[in-house]
């Protein structure tokens, strides 16, 4: 099994910044493909960014592309997400997500990842 646990989400003006931190243990070395989603109140959970495990190949949705980034630390143990320039439309729980490897065209799917965090809030005002 591997666990997954975000922190690092909270309040903050339109234009500021976050970083989320997602500290991975138990079986890490089944991932290679780590993620974060978001889910906004009545809307289906979203895919923001991934990065895989190995090699830092990383990889944003447009919404977020040029303002998010997402990161790894050398251990293999945390993942991070950076976001600047934030929007009220950003106003999510946002998720940590691991698997294995995955192919390039399924990895904005929330069916493709074996592993959840338990959810950060983050919430923009305007």
């Amino acid at each position: 099994q591997v666990q997954l646990v975000e922190s690092g989400g909270g309040l903050v003006q339109a234009g500021g910044s976050l970083r989320l931190s997602c500290a991975a243990s138990g079986r890490t070395f089944r991932m290679n493909t780590l993620a974060w989603f978001r889910q906004a109140p009545g809307k289906e959970r979203e895919f923001v960014a991934v990065i895989n495990w190995s090699g830092g190949i990383t990889y944003y949705d447009d919404s977020v592309k040029g303002r998010f980034t997402i990161s790894r630390d050398s251990a293999k143990t945390m993942v991070y997400l950076q976001m600047n320039s934030l929007k009220s439309e950003d106003t999510a729980v946002y998720y940590c997500a691991a698997t294995g490897p995955v192919a390039a065209g399924r990895v904005r799917r929330v069916g493709s990842y074996d592993y959840w965090g338990q959810g950060t809030q983050v919430t923009v005002s305007s």
